[in-house]
């Protein structure tokens, strides 16, 4: 028999309650929000229950809302997968403004030590009992996180572009 979603939205709800919400059908993939301190419970939920089997973790990033207010202006998404019934689920975890921090899933998927660092570098979210919570990609030295909505898209300073070329100027006639 294959596994419905709403087989997945009894058993969490049965498990965790108001801690998981607002769950929706999104095309192929089943969404919810998890309260960002009981997002390791679920996850491990998830992947030990004999039905559910969410044995593969497909992808963790980070995103930024910074019009939201400060309790939820970052958010990060777990995309798990059960290979066994080909169903895929997206788990999103809003986080403070101020302090963004979430506990660290790398003791139930190796594979997010990576994600989790890249997550961290790009966005400054701190993953609590990550075992080595480091630059990835950007140089050690840099002091931002690049994909935060306040970081500059581009060097004003910088005097070797021509706009003409990147559509920012017109031309009268």
């Amino acid at each position: 028999m294959a596994l419905e979603t709403i087989e997945i939205q009894e058993k969490l709800v049965a498990t965790f309650g108001s801690a998981v919400f607002q769950f929706d059908q999104e095309k192929d993939i089943f969404s919810f929000e998890v309260d960002a301190d009981k997002i390791t419970a679920v996850i491990l939920f998830l992947k030990n229950d004999p039905t559910l089997r969410f044995h593969f973790l497909t992808d963790l990033c980070g995103i930024h809302y910074p019009d939201n207010e400060e309790e939820r202006q970052f958010a990060v998404v777990y995309h798990l997968h059960n290979w066994y019934e080909n169903k895929r689920i997206k788990i999103k975890s809003f986080i403070n403004g101020a302090k963004p921090e979430i506990k660290t899933i790398s003791n139930i998927f190796l594979s997010s030590n990576w994600m989790e660092r890249e997550t961290w570098d790009f966005f400054g979210i701190n993953f609590i009992g990550h075992p080595q919570l480091k630059r990835i990609l950007n140089m050690d030295e840099m002091i931002s996180h690049p994909m935060r909505k306040e970081f500059p898209m581009e060097d004003s300073g910088r005097t070797d572009k021509d706009d003409r070329f990147f559509g920012r100027t017109t031309i009268n006639s």
